[in-house]
């Protein structure tokens, strides 16, 4: 069984955060070190720890997340404009938390995905 993060404790609201939605599957939420003005992170209830864990199983709570992530982006008035979905896998990814999680950012250009290699 995958272990606990602080993101089970949010799920469970034994630690603080703004929930901005939460059913059987998915918890979206304000990110606490937000990059743009709108930065929430959209999980699945259950820990899958990164994308390289995904299984056939999982594949409706995945689909859940983009639907969850439209209607938030609606709701938070960053959809017409456009928005950025960021799921970050392993440390060259830049995954900190092992809770799989998919980023909704925007309110703003955010410019390029990347920097250029070099």
């Amino acid at each position: 069984m995958p272990e606990e993060t602080i993101f089970s404790k949010i799920i469970r609201r034994e630690v603080p955060a703004t929930i901005l939605f939460q059913d059987d599957r998915v918890t979206a939420f304000r990110d606490i070190n937000a990059k743009a003005p709108t930065h929430i992170l959209i999980i699945p209830n259950k820990v899958i720890p990164s994308t390289n864990d995904v299984t056939p199983e999982d594949e409706g709570v995945l689909g859940h997340l983009f639907i969850v992530a439209a209607k938030l982006a609606k709701e938070q008035g960053i959809a017409r404009d456009g928005y950025r979905l960021i799921v970050n896998c392993g440390r060259h990814g830049g995954q900190e938390v092992y809770h799989l999680h998919m980023h909704l950012m925007g309110g703003r250009p955010l410019g390029p995905m990347l920097m250029p290699a070099g």
